[in-house]
Order: structure tokens, then sequence, then C-alpha cells
């Protein structure tokens, strides 16, 4: 007859073991051996087998109590193996959820280009500063996890970055000047000419 564990239940217990210096006659079936009500309680006598599509308890079929004692040992490890990897995968999530979001912000002037730094993942990219005499706005032309690129040198821009505390260096926000400074001077109107009045005699 062939037989296939399940756990069913209540079966993970702390204990699935007989103990192995126990004087048993080779040929004891289970059922005979949990005949006895002294023995009922022990956990080869509650392990349940599926057999034929059916649970049925160990204590009822004619296996022998030498294979019982395998299969119950075999239940065992299953069970603390399944025990272990549940007790991984949730101090995994633990340790997910203790690892914070952390960002910074960098301001980098007259650049058409702005980055993040190792680790970091660029998240938005804004021109903040602008002057209509150097053409105004400028178009955003790229956009990806580590740099943004404008159409043209820009006069100033907010680079976005964010990653997970554990993997990137202490945030910090500063501001890079890629370039000369430079001196916008503000347009102004022509003076109007003023033609002297005639003086009569």
């Amino acid at each position: 007859m062939n037989f296939k564990k399940i756990l069913s239940g209540g079966l993970l217990l702390a204990a699935l073991s007989v103990s192995a210096c126990m004087n048993i006659p080779n040929d004891m079936t289970v059922a005979e051996y949990c005949a006895n009500p002294k023995k009922a309680d022990e956990n080869v006598c509650r392990l349940k087998v599926e057999i034929d599509g059916t649970s049925t308890a160990l204590a009822s079929t004619d296996m022998r109590l030498a294979d019982a004692l395998k299969l119950t040992a075999n239940a065992q490890a299953t069970a603390d193996s399944a025990k272990a990897d549940a007790a991984a995968a949730m101090a995994k999530a633990e340790e997910a959820l203790a690892d914070t979001m952390v960002c910074e912000t960098t301001t980098v002037q007259k650049s058409s280009t702005g980055s993040c730094r190792e680790g970091y993942t660029l998240t938005s990219c804004n021109q903040t500063r602008y002057t209509y005499r150097a053409g105004g706005p400028s178009i955003l032309r790229e956009i990806n996890d580590q740099q943004c690129r404008f159409n043209d040198r820009v006069l100033e821009m907010q680079v976005r970055c964010c990653g997970t505390a554990s993997s990137v260096p202490q945030p910090e926000d500063a501001v890079v000047d890629a370039g000369e400074a430079e001196t916008y001077a503000p347009v102004t109107a022509p003076e109007a000419e003023v033609t002297p009045a005639p003086v009569s005699p």
C-alpha cells in the first residue's frame, strides 16, 4: 500500500519522536502498538497519512511500527524546515520595514545635466531659475534613474534623489556650480530723444 504523509490538524508539535531505545518487535504494526491505552497519546499514534485520497490515522493501519517511526521523523524534519523558513522570511520582512527611505536634493547651477550620487535613484528634476534673456525655461530632453538632461544649459535646476537608508550614503542637500558665474544684465529701454522746442523772437 502506498503511503503519503500530510500535515493535518495541529500535528506540528514540539516533539514527534519515539525513543529508539525501546525494545520493539520488528513485525509489530502501528495499530498493535497504539492499541495500548498508554501509547495512544504518543505522536506516532496521532500522525495522519493520506491513503488513496483519504486522510487516515497511522494507528488505524497495518504499517510496521519501524516504518512509521521513520515517517514521523521525516514529518518532524519537514516541520522544522518550514518553521525555519518562516522565521527567516519574517526577519527579512521586518528588516525591510525598518529600512526607511531617505532623499536628498542637489541644486545644480549653470549646467544642462543633473545626476544622483552612487546608490541613489533620481525621482525628479526641475528647472528652478531662468531668465528670459537667456531664452526662458529649457526643454527637458532626457530623464532616467540616474540623470536628467535639458536641451541646453540652464541657470539652475533641482535634482531629487532617493534610496534606502541601508544602501546609500547619508543624505545631504548641496549646491553645485557647474560653471563660472555669469552676469545677466537686465534689459533696459533706450532713453527717448528729446528735441528742444523753438524759442519765439
